[in-house]
């Protein structure tokens, strides 16, 4: 990737386009299930998204081997996607970037207040 990938993030682009690709091909439980997946996944990832990008590719193969098994989506997955999604992003009770920003501000603010008070 090059600088200019990197900036304008075609990059990702071009990843999102193949990934979108790979799932039409998909039955439409697992299609379901993917759609679910990145709006669940989306919240969790940093300025950019490039931290999801193994996570969606790895998502993608494990579906797309399971509909090659014959299994059906709720087998693999289960009933709770939210659930698998965060575990995916890392430990239950991930961080989303909301929270990770309303944080920052309330740390911030703390900041102010007390060089004010002092």
């Amino acid at each position: 990737m090059n600088f200019w990938e990197k900036i304008t993030g075609s990059d990702m682009t071009r990843e999102l386009k193949a990934f979108e690709s790979r799932a039409k091909k998909l039955p439409a439980d697992y299609q379901a299930a993917w759609e679910k997946i990145k709006a669940h996944l989306w919240p969790h990832s940093d300025f950019t998204g490039r931290n999801l990008m193994p996570i969606l590719d790895g998502v993608l193969g494990l579906l797309e081997e399971s509909a090659a098994d014959g299994q059906r989506a709720e087998e693999v997955l289960g009933d709770d996607i939210e659930g698998f999604c965060l575990a995916l992003a890392g430990i239950d009770g991930a961080k989303s970037y909301r929270d990770k920003w309303r944080e920052q501000l309330n740390n911030n603010i703390a900041k102010k207040l007390g060089k004010q008070e002092g």
